[in-house]
C-alpha cells in the first residue's frame, strides 16, 4: 500500500450524534475550511496569473494539451484525482519520502496534503477566468505599450492587469467558493481528523451518516448561505461597478 491510514482519520457516528442542539454547528470545521480557502485561493492567484497569460498569449501549436490538462479537474471524479494525489503524497512516493525526510511525516492526511490537493482541484476555476480576462484585452494597447518603450513585465502590471482586474477578481473567488465546498479530494487526501483535515463539507457527511439531521441542515445552510453571498457581491460588483475594480490610470 502506497499509504497508511491513521487510526484517528476517522470520527465514529456516535461521536457525531452527540452534538447537541443548541451547538449543531461545528465552527472549527468552518474556520479550518475558510483558512483552506483562504489559502488555496491566494496560491492560485500566484501560480494561476503567468499559466493563464502563457495560455492567452501563447502561439504554440500545443497549447491545447496544457489547457486539457487545466480543465481536467473539472471533468474527472473528485475521487480518481483524490486517489492519485493521495498516492503521490505517500510515503513510497518521491516527494513523499522527500517530505518524510524533512519533517518525519509524509503529506497525507495533513492539512499541507489538503492544500495540495485543493490547489490541484480548483486550478480551472482560477486559471479560465484569468485566462478570459487576459484574452479580452485590446491587442494595440499591448502593441502601444510595447512601441512606447515598456517591457514586457511592465506592459503586464501597468496594461494587462489593470484591464484584466474583474475577471481577476471572479477567478479568485471562484476557486476560494469551490474549495469550500470540497468533499471527495478532501476526503481522498485528508480522511477525517478533527482540527487537521475535517472540513464543512465532511462535517454535514458525518452528520447525516450519524442520522443528525437538525445539525446538518443547519451546517449545510450556513455553507450555502456563505457561498451564495460572496458569489452574489463579486457578480454584482462587476455587473454594476466596473470602474470599482479600476487600479488607476495605465501610464
Amino acid at each position: 500500500m502506497p499509504v497508511q491510514f491513521p487510526t484517528d482519520s476517522y470520527v465514529s457516528q456516535a461521536e457525531v450524534g452527540k452534538r447537541s442542539e443548541h451547538m449543531s454547528i461545528n465552527w472549527q470545521s468552518f474556520r479550518l475550511t475558510i483558512e483552506l480557502a483562504l489559502i488555496v485561493s491566494a496560491i492560485l492567484l500566484v501560480i494561476g496569473l503567468p499559466l493563464a497569460y502563457w495560455i492567452a498569449f501563447s502561439r504554440r501549436r500545443w497549447k491545447f494539451l496544457v489547457e486539457a490538462i487545466v480543465a481536467l479537474p473539472i471533468v474527472l471524479p473528485p475521487t480518481v484525482l483524490g486517489f492519485y494525489v493521495l498516492v503521490a503524497l505517500g510515503s513510497r512516493s518521491p516527494l513523499g519520502r522527500w517530505w518524510q525526510s524533512l519533517t518525519g511525516h509524509t503529506l497525507a492526511f495533513t492539512f499541507n496534503g489538503l492544500v495540495i490537493g485543493s490547489i490541484l482541484y480548483s486550478l480551472p476555476f482560477a486559471v479560465q477566468p484569468f485566462t478570459a480576462a487576459f484574452s479580452s484585452v485590446d491587442r494595440k494597447l499591448l502593441a502601444a505599450s510595447a512601441t512606447l518603450g515598456a517591457s514586457p513585465l511592465r506592459t503586464f502590471f501597468r496594461v494587462v492587469i489593470p484591464l484584466s482586474v474583474p475577471g481577476l477578481v471572479t477567478g479568485v473567488v471562484l476557486a476560494f467558493a469551490h474549495t469550500m465546498g470540497e468533499f471527495g479530494v478532501v476526503l481522498m487526501i485528508g480522511g477525517n481528523i478533527p482540527g487537521v483535515t475535517r472540513t464543512v463539507s465532511i462535517d454535514i457527511y458525518d452528520l447525516v451518516q450519524a442520522s443528525n439531521y437538525a445539525a446538518a441542515n443547519a451546517t449545510a445552510l450556513l455553507l450555502l448561505v456563505f457561498c451564495f453571498v460572496v458569489l452574489t457581491a463579486v457578480y454584482g460588483l462587476n455587473r454594476r461597478t466596473p470602474k470599482l475594480w479600476t487600479l488607476g490610470p495605465v501610464k
